[in-house]
């Protein structure tokens, strides 16, 4: 099995123990992103997953030129229908919804079938009285819908805001990326906003927004450290630990196990 070299480190690694290891390098802590099966691997409980919305697939509303043939060409690539996986799980136990944006398809962007999944998820928590855990990962909305993609920011958030109303707990997971009309919206909503170390979380590029401002940049602006810093988000959580930590956040906010109910 060939050896994996970190982009941050540039230390080589065993490519076995490197996938053991979370995606996570041993030597700076440098987090590899995930698709939406490694993550739902590593975060839920084994056969606990059912997907919602599976069916779903995004029309061309605009007609925009070779639409249709790009995202024939993510659906390849990620081995989906759309960019985001939603559906019921459990971790350690606890139930709950989830639902995991994946960077490989057209970069995680959000058009109108991936704001209705996301929105659909949130109901779906409202109804049943479950939390609900967004992962997040995306370049923003997606150009080739127009103010279709842009209604998914109001629409998102609508549904998370119902669900805050109802009394359920939201936990937003920030990973690299999370930009654009993501952070505007849901992403930022969360009851407890939680990000991946070194993360990249913003809205605008860096480069756009120092062109803007015309002064220089702090170090590290943008990334999950500088944002958690700066009031954006309350913690960040290793990958190794996050389902422990997600775990404790359902326990403590007074949801009940499912695997309690089995025992004598």
């Amino acid at each position: 099995m060939a050896g994996f070299i970190c982009p941050r480190c540039r230390k080589a690694a065993g490519r076995e123990g490197f996938e053991r290891n979370l995606r996570v390098c041993d030597n700076c802590g440098y987090h590899a992103r995930l698709n939406w099966e490694e993550r739902l691997r590593f975060i839920l409980d084994e056969d606990s997953f059912v997907e919602f919305d599976s069916d779903l697939g995004s029309k061309n509303p605009l007609e925009f030129p070779g639409y249709e043939a790009k995202l024939a060409e993510s659906q390849r690539a990620a081995g989906l229908k759309e960019g985001v996986v939603t559906g019921r799980g459990a971790i350690l136990g606890y139930p709950l919804i989830i639902g995991i944006m994946d960077s490989t398809f057209m970069m995680g962007s959000m058009g109108s079938v991936v704001g209705e999944k996301i929105a659909r998820a949130f109901e779906y928590g409202t109804a049943h009285t479950l939390p609900v855990i967004m992962f997040t990962a995306s370049g923003g909305a997606r150009m080739q819908e127009g103010i279709f993609s842009l209604m998914q920011m109001a629409k998102t958030g609508a549904a998370a805001a119902l669900h805050n109303q109802a009394g359920q707990l939201y936990i937003s997971v920030l990973t690299d990326p999370t930009t654009g009309g993501v952070t505007a919206s849901f992403a930022s909503l969360g009851d407890i906003i939680i990000a991946e170390p070194g993360a990249l979380i913003g809205f605008a590029g860096a480069r756009v927004i120092q062109d803007t401002i015309g002064q220089a940049l702090p170090p590290g602006f943008q990334s999950a450290e500088f944002v958690c810093a700066h009031g954006f988000a309350d913690m960040i959580v290793p990958r190794g630990n996050l389902r422990g930590v997600l775990a404790r956040l359902i326990r403590v906010h007074g949801y009940k196990n499912e695997r309690a109910r089995c025992l004598p």
